[in-house]
């Protein structure tokens, strides 16, 4: 299984990202869910993403470092997610993933990649890791 990672992010804008930063006075919150800010063990690097696995087209499973499944819900249907060997996590301003709105995955179709949005993440309990279908456990 090959997975895939697009990294969109240049030194100079790592810099200006590093500098607003560290001048925002407090974390930033995810639009899908006013009042909070993702918890930072929900938060992963897209270099620790090793696997992927889709029951069907609106959930994708990724598996991060050694123990770790996080769930991904689309926004819509992502066509052809749960039949691809591969496909591609891009993040959006940095290589840090939090929330949904700071990734998408690219599925390849037949008649070219689709760009699915992201609409929530989050990190799965031992124990959902475990009820997981065969087919959805990455």
């Amino acid at each position: 299984m090959t997975w895939n990672i697009a990294l969109p992010m240049a030194a100079s804008a790592a810099v200006l990202a590093a500098v607003s930063l560290s001048a925002a006075p407090a974390p930033a919150k995810s639009p899908l869910e006013p009042g909070k800010a993702p918890a930072r063990s929900q938060c992963f690097w897209t270099r620790q993403v090793n696997g992927f696995a889709a029951a069907d087209d609106r959930i994708v499973n990724v598996r991060v470092g050694a123990s770790d499944v996080y769930q991904f819900e689309m926004l819509g249907r992502c066509e052809d997610v749960d039949w691809n060997n591969s496909i591609a996590l891009v993040s959006r301003g940095s290589s840090h993933i939090c929330a949904g709105i700071d990734a998408e995955i690219i599925s390849p179709t037949p008649i070219g990649p689709r760009r699915c949005a992201v609409k929530t993440i989050r990190k799965l309990t031992p124990e959902e890791i475990k009820a997981l279908s065969r087919r959805g456990r990455p």
